[in-house]
């Protein structure tokens, strides 16, 4: 039966899932750092990288038995096992976690090669599909009365598309994992902007069980990623490592798709746009790297070099460069991820030149703390 509208929404279940999650998560990743080093799960300073002390990785297993954890107390919830015996989500994402953390973990020790981590992220996105977490609408800008129009995807054009999100999604964030706490803060964000969408969503549909899913999902990583913060930011104690930042785009994706099959036929761009802000978060974030590394594509290839040479191309280094700490380019990153993330979410619960204008001046106020060291290194020039 769909839990009745006037009973309000489940908020406090939720946070105390995310909760446990986050204090699982905080408790474990101590264990896990002396098991790392103890396999040999170390990750040693390379020409490219921030850290400069041999440290530990695969913090993503600590956050895998955070979401674990998380996942079992919702089940003997009363209002939050509605997640279980009406969908098969929440266990599709166990069981792909754990294929996907069991890859990164392998990864973290012996170094796996690309085409591995490949077949183990498409694993575990089928994974997905086979447990029913797939699209099953989109929404495209062009047709219709009001610019746009809803496409309607059958199951193989569905699982297609949900294997190329959540693929596109895990190594998006596997390339973020470069600054202490960088990967955990926007995880946390993002998640955190999804499962305040998804509750939007859960309380449209008058508390339709098959709603609660998506806020399941997002609430145990938005924990998971919060426990394992402390350990991460800077100076790091620990590295996530493959295991970590995988699981965090696997887990991203599995709940914007899972949120996809539940909106009603008044699906529009606004929900597009949110359902979608977890990749617009770390599309952004990655853009101005992408774009460098483009670049210096082309420079290298002019002179004759490998246009694989690995540098310094990152977001963050380009902040450090211009004078950032590494605590304040990771906040100036979560300030940026932030404000994109409950931008898109907030055009679906509020008045969109509301929250364009709030949007603009988020991001000049980010702009212009960004490039303060810059301005000051001139003036003193």
């Amino acid at each position: 039966m769909p839990a009745s509208s006037s009973a309000g929404l489940p908020v406090r279940e939720y946070v105390l899932v995310a909760l446990t999650a986050a204090v699982v998560t905080f408790l474990l990743t101590g264990l896990v750092r002396l098991l790392a080093f103890r396999v040999g799960a170390v990750a040693y300073p390379r020409s490219r990288d921030v850290h400069v002390k041999p440290m530990p990785r695969m913090g993503g297993v600590a956050m895998y038995g955070g979401v674990l954890i998380g996942m079992l107390l919702a089940q003997h919830l009363p209002v939050l096992r509605r997640a279980f015996d009406f969908s098969n989500d929440p266990t599709g994402v166990i069981i792909a976690g754990g294929v996907i953390v069991l890859v990164g973990a392998l990864d973290d020790r012996f170094e796996l090669d690309s085409l591995t981590k490949l077949a183990g992220q498409i694993t575990s996105a089928g994974i997905l599909v086979l447990f029913g977490v797939q699209w099953v609408i989109s929404w495209v800008p062009w047709g219709g009365d009001n610019g746009g129009s809803l496409l309607v995807l059958d199951q193989n054009q569905g699982a297609l598309l949900t294997v190329l999100l959540t693929v596109t999604m895990v190594n998006a964030m596997n390339f973020v994992d470069g600054l202490d706490g960088l990967a955990a803060g926007i995880g946390l964000i993002a998640a955190t902007a999804t499962l305040v969408f998804s509750l939007g969503l859960l309380d449209k549909s008058g508390g339709e069980v098959t709603s609660y899913p998506p806020a399941l999902i997002a609430a145990t990583l938005a924990g998971a990623c919060l426990g394992f913060l402390p350990h991460n930011f800077q100076p790091a104690r620990i590295f996530m490592g493959d295991s970590g930042s995988m699981l965090i785009g696997l887990m991203l994706a599995a709940s914007t798709t899972s949120a996809s099959g539940k909106l009603n036929i008044n699906y529009g761009g606004k929900d597009a746009l949110a359902l979608l802000s977890p990749l617009i978060v770390v599309a952004a974030v990655l853009f101005v790297p992408l774009l460098d590394l483009l670049m210096a594509v082309v420079r290298r290839t002019r002179r004759g070099e490998s246009p694989f040479a690995a540098d310094k191309m990152h977001l963050h280094h380009r902040l450090l460069e211009i004078g950032h700490s590494q605590r304040r380019a990771a906040l100036l990153i979560y300030l940026w991820a932030a404000i994109l993330a409950f931008g898109a979410v907030a055009v679906t619960l509020v008045d969109v030149q509301v929250v364009a204008w709030v949007m603009g001046i988020g991001l000049l106020v980010a702009v212009i703390v960004s490039v303060v060291p810059r301005i000051r290194e001139s003036r003193r020039s």
